[in-house]
Parts: structure tokens; C-alpha cells; sequence
């Protein structure tokens, strides 16, 4: 079949290898179909952070895992699918190898672009909003060049198993994600709101991080948007240069 592309899909917060996925293999051959099955008419796909739930390069090692979705990404790299990766909170630690080994090109924090057309202010939503001041300091340590060159000399086998860790107990705690309230009491909503007001050429806000599914229209005349989450909801944006529609991916064959 021959490559026709004609839509741009935008996903976050698949939070794969993470160990409180019940069949972590099973969550990345979801990630893996989906991806296949959007190949002949994706002409962009932007993943808007926590892709993994915790991944940091090494100057000599990587970290194992994620074979099959690194493949699929090359596959569609190759195939000639323009793929923006944003850095999360989770995945932060993005150097230079997955740029080079699979093509994708990796943005830390956010920035607008033209797609088809419209003005999207693409973000995983970390470092936008209201923010509680303990997850602020821990962003900032996390970002500091410092900290992150002494985490480093740390072997793997102590590193890896720690933030597996504490990735889960703050999952289980649901510290990042309280449920949705409304536009007027949802930070990111909050600041499109604020920021489409004086940025009027803007059509679009498409955020992660979050772990709810919506979409809003904002009193400027922009949407809004945040994309949910692929532990248990499997959902998605898809914009064909006229609408951005919120969808979930749900094969018969991986229910």
C-alpha cells in the first residue's frame, strides 16, 4: 500500500516499562499496533512526553528494554513520518541517542507549530500552570546539569530499580493526576486561557501529562485539549487539517 499521508496524530503518557503495567510487554504491542496501523496516512506524529516511564542515558549503555517500539519509530522514520518526541517528567533524561538511532527529532518544553495549516502550542504540560511547589523543586533538581552527571556515576543496577520505584508509589498515590474538575479549575486550561489571549493566531493546545481526556473550547476561539493516558484509557488526538478529533484505540484483537 502505497504511503499517502494526510493526518497528524499526537499521543502521551504511554509510561512504558513502567512496573505497574500487569503485562508490560502487552502495553508496548498495544503502543506497537496502534503505531502500525496509523503508518499509511500519518504524515506527523508528535509524542507529547512521559513515552517511558523512566529512561536515562548512559555515555555507553542505554537502558534495556522498549525493542519493539524503538523498531516501529525507525520503521516510520524511515518511511519518511516527520515524529516529535517532547520530553516528560518521566523521560527527561533524552541525550543524543534516541534522536540519532531512530530519527526523531526531541523538543524540551513547549513550542508552536504549524500544522497543516493551523497554529497548534504543542506541550507535555509539566512546565506549564499552576504546579505544587514540591513538584517544582524536584523538576528543577532532576533538570540540574549537576545532579544529573553525579546520578550517572551510579551503576544501573541501583539507579533503574530506584526510579521504577518511585514511579510507581507516586502512581499508586496519585500525586500528578487528581481527576478533572472543569476548565475554570484545571491549570492547563487555566493557561491556554490566559495564553490564548494574547497569542490570538494560536488554534490549537494539545497538552499530556495529566491522565484525563478533553477537550474545551476556549473563550478566544481556541481548543484545548489534553490526550489521557495509555495505562487504561489507550487515547489519542487526530488532526485531518480541519478538526482535531479525541479518539481511543481499542483493536478487538488486543481487548
Amino acid at each position: 500500500m502505497a504511503h499517502n499521508p494526510s493526518k497528524a496524530y499526537f499521543i502521551s503518557d504511554l509510561h512504558l516499562g513502567a512496573s505497574y503495567f500487569n503485562n508490560p510487554r502487552r502495553a508496548e504491542q498495544r503502543v506497537v499496533a496502534f503505531l502500525d496501523s496509523i503508518k499509511e496516512d500519518a504524515a506527523e506524529i508528535y509524542l507529547l512526553g512521559d513515552v517511558l516511564d523512566y529512561w536515562f542515558e548512559y555515555r555507553y549503555a542505554v537502558p534495556r528494554g522498549y525493542v519493539r517500539f524503538f523498531g516501529k519509530l525507525a520503521e516510520l522514520s524511515d518511511k519518511g513520518i516527520a515524529i516529535t518526541w517532547l520530553i516528560g517528567n518521566h523521560d527527561i533524561w533524552i541525550f543524543d541517542y534516541l534522536p540519532g538511532e531512530l530519527g526523531v527529532k526531541v523538543v524540551d518544553g513547549s513550542f508552536v507549530k504549524q500544522i497543516m495549516g493551523k497554529s497548534f502550542y504543542l506541550s507535555h504540560g509539566d512546565n506549564v500552570g499552576e504546579r505544587p511547589l514540591s513538584f517544582r523543586i524536584i523538576r528543577s533538581v532532576f533538570r540540574n546539569r549537576l545532579c544529573q552527571q553525579l546520578y550517572a556515576s551510579i551503576h544501573p543496577r541501583w539507579t533503574i530499580p530506584f526510579a521504577l520505584g518511585w514511579s510507581k508509589s507516586s502512581r499508586h498515590k496519585d500525586i500528578v493526576t487528581p481527576p478533572y474538575q472543569g476548565k475554570d479549575k484545571e491549570p492547563l486550561m487555566q493557561f491556554a486561557e490566559t495564553h490564548a489571549q494574547s497569542h490570538t493566531d494560536i488554534d490549537y493546545y494539545v497538552f499530556g501529562h495529566r491522565h484525563v481526556l478533553v477537550k474545551e473550547q476556549l473563550s478566544q476561539g481556541a481548543q484545548a485539549v489534553i490526550l489521557g493516558e495509555w495505562i487504561s484509557m489507550f487515547s489519542y488526538a487526530v488532526f485531518d487539517g480541519n478538526e482535531l478529533k479525541l479518539c481511543k484505540y481499542e483493536p478487538e484483537n488486543m481487548l
